[in-house]
């Protein structure tokens, strides 16, 4: 789960930089980017921003239908949710290595909004497995809690160090997707993607192989 939770930095990153001011995990960012937007605020995205939203909540709805009746924990189609979340990063990441998204394009929303799809899938699997202050796509709540029950606020600390890591590791992703976009130059979007969708793949097969446990 913190694995994702750094991919989902990278993926962020991505949308944000290369995807015209986009957020397609961090719903948030990105109501606020489209409240502003449709204000007329510094000319802000409206439509990737919305198709953003649109997309997530869909991806969500069809992770919440598949998994409503599966058992509780780690089963066979929480793999297969997960797993799906990195197929479609990765094969979204090869199509843009084909064909750069640039902004404003049919291609670029097309991408925006099945990105979306993935991380919304994402975020509905994350929920049903409940891992505590691990939603893998937003780290407020996890900052609330790490402060609101650290000693300095009368708590007893629990689970510090989980929280810690979820906070630095969508940091870092986020680093890492900046630095793979420049890296990448036109192609950035792409390479972000896929590496990306790959480690989504890996952190889908590792946590099959031990759901067990």
């Amino acid at each position: 789960m913190l694995a994702l939770t750094f991919t989902t930095g990278i993926v962020d990153a991505v949308g944000y930089l290369g995807l015209d001011r986009v957020f397609t995990a961090n719903m948030t960012g990105n109501v606020v980017i489209l409240g502003m937007g449709l204000a007329g605020a510094d000319d802000l995205p409206v439509l990737g921003p919305a198709l953003a939203l649109v997309g997530f909540l869909a991806g969500a709805a069809v992770g919440g239908r598949v998994l409503r009746t599966a058992p509780a924990g780690w089963s066979h189609r929480t793999s297969g949710t997960f797993a799906a979340t990195g197929v479609l990063a990765v094969v979204l990441g090869v199509g843009a290595l084909v064909a750069t998204p640039v902004e404003g394009t049919w291609w670029a929303f097309v991408v925006t909004a099945l990105l979306a799809v993935a991380m919304g899938l994402q975020a509905a699997s994350a929920r049903r497995l409940a891992v505590k202050d691990v939603t893998t796509v937003v780290v407020t709540s996890t900052l609330t809690g790490l402060a609101a029950d650290s000693r300095l606020a009368g708590g007893a600390g629990d689970g510090w160090a989980r929280r810690s890591l979820a906070v630095l590791l969508i940091l870092l992703g986020a680093g890492v997707g900046a630095l793979l976009l420049k890296v990448g130059g036109e192609q950035g979007v792409g390479v972000g993607m896929l590496f990306a969708g790959v480690l989504a793949l890996v952190a889908a097969a590792l946590g099959h192989r031990h759901r067990e446990a």
